[in-house]
């Protein structure tokens, strides 16, 4: 008979007749084995003294079919004890750092006269090196029910819109780890808010919230991959801190951190979108897809748990979701805002004022619909009210003493300013900065105060009484009066037509000049 296979139960099915009796030729004849191969396995089995009213266990088979199937290992061939010799230097090749390629490792050992096929010394460095070998991969168990689910973003193909114009749809799938029931997100962004709006969503769609999230090291989830130690967008961590479920991403490249979604990805590509005429409406594609998700993948025996995903979920785990919380997350978002020397910082467009010791800093700044926050570090500095494009939110307790009023063109305050230096002078404020447009007369209310502290109060408030009187209101005039006078004066003292008495001139008491002198003893003796 031809060559066949001997397994296990033809081995034990060998024995088995032999123990009753019937002869390697009887053997042959019923089709079990061939009769020599019979012979050698009867032959084997009186060896380890089986006898016919012994006991095959699988052990006893184990040992007959060892002695039969047993083969002599082959001689190390010229080429194998060849290499065994440069296995050090192999080892210190391909361990480097940096390692050599296999290709230059056989370079080398050719120019030093070791000439070896490279088919052999590949070989070679995979049985004895481990060279290249492929990891040893397990099973993960599932985990318990609403512990898990893995996210990613699938591109599905191009749908067009009324307009003709053709535009690339993407998916957000989320499949739950335990049941594999899924949901599905068409969406033609994959940016955070389209992220979370997916995952809002999602949780509608099961009725809960999953414990824990892995994701790919998509941008809108992971700021910086890393193995151990990834960074995830603010803005996510606080919608995943919001809703309650922690954030675990998936490593790079390695697919088979989440396999369970890895595969869905083509399955929804091939059995939801292709061959289907989809117009590039969302509300109508997320309806479809709702419904392929509840109706279709949902209610399928799955391959892997052959078991119908739906029913596994509302069986076994909705009861341990997490419960949804009320209200919308505000989807913040975060960025970096430098300090200019007007004390403002622009945040999408808008200009937000910060205290002066900060002009220069790089801050991070997180602004949401209806607030606009400052950190440095982690202290938030600065609070302001979110304020629409080109506008501003300036707080004058930023600006340094002094200088709160002109940046914010206040008029009452610099009315009451003037005021402070003279009855005229804050007439004259009030007369300057009446009408309808005070601001554009502002900076001569400024140069009055100017003049004030230059010339001093007294001379300004004399001149404006003398310009309110004529009905002159012209503060450039006044500042020329002033100057005009101080030059007279200048000049007078420089020629010595004015002469400064010295301060002790009137230094002795009033009394001293006074015409008529009361003699208090005379007042006293009354006449004498």
């Amino acid at each position: 008979m031809g060559f066949r296979e001997i397994t296990m139960t033809d081995v034990r099915e060998v024995l088995r007749r032999w123990q009753s009796g019937q002869s390697a030729r009887e053997i042959a004849r019923n089709g079990v084995a061939d009769r020599k191969t019979a012979g050698r396995y009867i032959e084997a089995a009186l060896g380890c003294g089986l006898a016919s009213d012994s006991e095959l266990t699988d052990g006893v088979v184990a040992e007959v079919a060892q002695r039969v199937q047993a083969r002599p290992l082959a001689a190390v061939s010229a080429p194998r004890q060849e290499l065994e010799v440069q296995r050090t230097r192999i080892e210190r090749w391909l361990g480097g750092d940096p390692p050599l390629r296999l290709v230059r490792v056989h370079e080398l050992l050719a120019r030093d006269g070791i000439c070896i096929a490279y088919t052999t010394l590949r070989r070679f460095a995979h049985d004895k090196l481990g060279w290249r070998e492929r990891p040893v991969t397990v099973r993960v168990d599932d985990p318990p029910p609403a512990d898990e689910a893995q996210i990613d973003f699938g591109e599905m193909g191009l749908v067009v819109d009324d307009e003709g114009r053709r535009r690339k749809l993407w998916v957000l799938v989320v499949t739950l780890s335990m049941s594999r029931y899924m949901f599905v997100w068409p969406t033609f962004l994959q940016t955070c808010s389209a992220l979370i709006e997916g995952l809002e969503a999602a949780w509608l769609f099961f009725g809960g919230v999953i414990k824990r999230v892995v994701p790919d090291n998509m941008t809108s989830a992971v700021v910086r991959p890393h193995a151990t130690e990834p960074v995830l967008n603010r803005a996510f961590l606080e919608y995943a801190q919001w809703r309650g479920f922690f954030v675990d991403p998936a490593r790079v490249r390695h697919p088979q951190d989440k396999p369970r979604v890895e595969n869905q990805v083509a399955y929804v590509r091939e059995r939801w979108f292709a061959g289907e005429k989809f117009r590039a409406d969302l509300k109508e594609l997320r309806e479809a897809a709702t419904g392929w998700c509840r109706d279709v993948a949902g209610a399928r025996v799955h391959g892997t748990t052959r078991r119908v995903p739906r029913e596994v979920y509302e069986l076994e785990e909705r009861p341990h979701m997490i419960a949804l919380r009320e209200g919308t997350f505000d989807v913040p978002t975060w960025t970096k805002a430098k300090v200019h020397p007007d004390h403002h910082a622009q945040i999408a467009r808008g200009l937000y004022s910060l205290p002066t010791r900060f002009i220069g800093k790089t801050l991070d700044a997180r602004a949401d619909r209806i607030s606009v926050r400052f950190y440095l570090g982690g202290e938030m500095i600065k609070l302001h009210s979110r304020v629409a494009p080109g506008k501003r939110s300036t707080d004058p307790n930023d600006y340094p003493v002094g200088k709160a009023d002109y940046a914010l063109r206040s008029v009452d305050k610099l009315k009451a300013r003037a005021s402070e230096h003279g009855e005229h002078v804050g007439a004259l404020a009030e007369r300057l900065l009446s009408g309808p447009l005070p601001w554009g007369r502002m900076r001569q209310g400024y140069a009055l105060l100017r003049l004030c502290d230059r010339y001093g109060a007294a001379r300004v408030d004399a001149l404006c009484e003398r310009s309110l009187s004529f009905d002159v209101i012209d503060v450039s005039r006044i500042e020329r009066m002033l100057k005009s006078a101080q030059k007279v004066e200048s000049d007078a003292s420089a020629n010595g037509k004015i002469v400064r008495l010295p301060e002790s001139r009137f230094a002795r008491d009033v009394s001293a000049f006074a015409t008529i002198r009361r003699d208090r003893s005379r007042g006293q003796g009354g006449g004498q």
